[in-house]
């Protein structure tokens, strides 16, 4: 599912309080402080670093200091080739042998390069950042199933950002939180495909039907809880009333 938070801050306590309960798993996330002191707090919960933000470290290297450029350059190409051997593996049964051949010679190559005592002082920090974010940034070898970056995350928190610039904002409290209801609500039925003004109308109409409250049982409206028949019909806008259905489609 997809979740919006609406909070005045971005201390650490909001981490906490949205993930309370959870005690192992992957997060895959950016570097933000606040998760690794959820990760400190439980140890179980593993967190998988953000290689497209690790790429970007070398992009912006290459352009604040253009003596490092062909350096920082050669990284971002070895991190490329990181990311195409990753999806090679995805795409067989068979492990990529080179995929951990790549990842091993990154991992040389940063320490290499960090006991080069000529290495200039912004290209160190790159390094060292990795460095220290190296554990991270290899969770994706162990479980394939993890990303080797947040992107998605990163993609569905951009409407809002959009959304909030071109509006200016909710004007009140009560009307951000209203707004990242609707945004997580959206956001999960678009995850499992589920036509948004089908699942709309049919939630509506049971409130209407329940004396205009939510349903007490919401099984029919979560899709991890709906039968495959369900499903199926709010995938494909089945469940509206035909005239209605109409407008939807021609929409």
């Amino acid at each position: 599912m997809v979740h919006y938070v609406l909070h005045p801050s971005r201390a650490a306590q909001v981490v906490v309080d949205e993930l309370q309960g959870v005690k192992s798993g992957v997060i895959s996330c950016d570097r933000y402080s606040a998760y690794k002191k959820f990760a400190r707090l439980n140890p179980g919960v593993v967190l998988a670093f953000c290689w497209a933000h690790q790429r970007r470290d070398f992009l912006e290297l290459a352009t604040r200091h253009p003596t490092f450029k062909g350096w920082a350059l050669q990284w971002v190409g070895a991190i490329g080739e990181l990311y195409h051997l990753n999806a090679v593996r995805l795409q067989t049964p068979m492990q990529s042998a080179g995929r951990g051949v790549a990842q091993i010679a990154l991992e040389q190559g940063m320490h290499e390069a960090l006991a080069d005592p000529k290495l200039g002082k912004p290209a160190r920090k790159v390094l060292q950042s990795m460095k220290t974010h190296w554990s991270g940034l290899g969770v994706f070898v162990k479980f394939p199933w993890v990303p080797m970056d947040n992107n998605v995350a990163e993609r569905d928190e951009r409407a809002a950002v959009v959304g909030r610039k071109n509006f200016y904002g909710s004007g009140a409290q009560w009307a951000g939180e209203l707004a990242a209801l609707m945004y997580s609500v959206l956001a999960t039925l678009k995850l499992w495909d589920i036509n948004p003004r089908t699942w709309l109308y049919a939630y509506l109409q049971a409130c209407a039907e329940n004396t205009h409250r939510a349903p007490s049982d919401l099984s029919d409206f979560l899709p991890w809880t709906m039968d495959e028949s369900r499903l199926a019909a709010m995938r494909a806008g089945q469940s509206a009333p035909g005239a209605l259905a109409q407008v939807f489609d021609s929409s």
